[in-house]
């Protein structure tokens, strides 16, 4: 009675369960937790206790902030021989038959899959075509803890718990300054990065590896998903690129107009739109590849003669079909067969 008044309902024996501890494990650890703290509280350790260290984790023991012993996967009963480093730093000059009282810390040593990282704000790079220009990328990237003890010193310190998203903005920060120095020497231009993805992405794999290694993790992967350049930009960038592609602008303005006769030869005076539109057209071409090759001048008063006489050949079919002085199927066929000696 005396005794249950003093100790509760549980009596001496809670009591006792309580104050000593026999058993040490992380039992259900959640994927995000880096890093947890058995909860000792007020209890101690008892001498021969035995520390459970599951598939993928690791346990270090910490005495008043001094990181002491690191167990892997395993069993281990705690006893001096197996705590060398506690054993000194608490000077037990003999095997010590008391509890004691440390501070554990389980390291989730998995990899951590599928994270992902972005550009806050544009980071200017230097492109050998653009010159200096501002981009944004993300991507994805993969790690895990390779050095509890260097990790516990850099990154988590005496907390009780640690999760990755605590960590993923100081990651974020590695890679964008690290990501003008990858695209500097990975010697891509920005035209060709999309197409160069993979060399990126391992240019900032190497550029980053130390960095994690300074904080006890490491790095598994890192990809460049996408880069995208400021609107303005853009829309240069898509430009040059269109420029290349269309070479001969006297063809150009040819299949443009090609394009658009059968939908203004719908409308009243389109025909007649797209005459002076073309002739108009076919001038400036001639004028630019004229500058470009001299050889061009001889041939393009006759292009832009035929392209006049095919324009005048659609309006008066197309008189022809609204005075129904042919059919529609007619009508069809010849105007196909024009567009198809336009675009040849």
């Amino acid at each position: 009675m005396i005794l249950d008044s003093i100790f509760g309902s549980k009596g001496l024996g809670g009591f006792i369960k309580k104050q000593f501890i026999d058993v040490i494990q992380w039992e259900n650890p959640e994927p995000d937790v880096l890093m947890w703290r058995f909860p000792i509280r007020d209890q101690e350790i008892q001498n021969g206790a035995a520390l459970i260290v599951r598939d993928s984790q690791s346990a270090l023991f910490v005495d008043e902030g001094s990181i002491a012993d690191l167990f892997e996967v395993g069993t281990h009963s705690l006893i001096t021989q197996n705590l060398p480093l506690l054993t000194n730093l608490k000077n037990w000059s003999k095997l010590f038959e008391s509890p004691f009282k440390s501070d554990v810390y389980f390291f989730n040593m998995r990899q951590q899959l599928s994270k992902r990282w972005g550009t806050a704000q544009p980071v200017t790079i230097r492109d050998q075509d653009f010159g200096a220009v501002s981009v944004r990328s993300y991507g994805m990237y993969s790690f895990r803890i390779a050095d509890p003890a260097m990790f516990f010193r850099q990154v988590t310190g005496v907390c009780e718990e640690y999760r990755s998203e605590r960590l993923e903005e100081q990651i974020r920060n590695l890679a964008v300054t690290n990501l003008a120095t990858a695209f500097g020497t990975a010697d891509i231009s920005f035209i060709d990065m999309a197409a160069n993805q993979l060399k990126l992405s391992e240019q900032m794999t190497k550029l980053l590896q130390p960095a994690f290694a300074a904080l006890g993790l490491q790095l598994e992967s890192f990809t460049v998903e996408s880069i995208t350049l400021p609107e303005n930009l853009q829309k240069q960038m898509e430009e040059r690129i269109g420029m290349g592609i269309v070479g001969d602008l006297g063809r150009y303005t040819q299949y443009q107009t090609a394009q658009a006769i059968p939908k203004a030869a719908e409308n009243e005076g389109g025909i007649a739109g797209i005459g002076a539109g073309l002739a108009a057209g076919m001038g400036i071409a001639g004028s630019m590849n004229a500058a470009l090759n001299p050889n061009f001048a001889q041939a393009q008063p006759q292009a832009t003669s035929t392209a006049d006489e095919h324009t005048v050949k659609l309006a008066q079919l197309k008189s022809m079909l609204e005075q129904n002085l042919i059919s529609q199927n007619d009508y069809d066929a010849a105007k196909a067969e024009i567009i198809k000696k336009i675009t040849s």
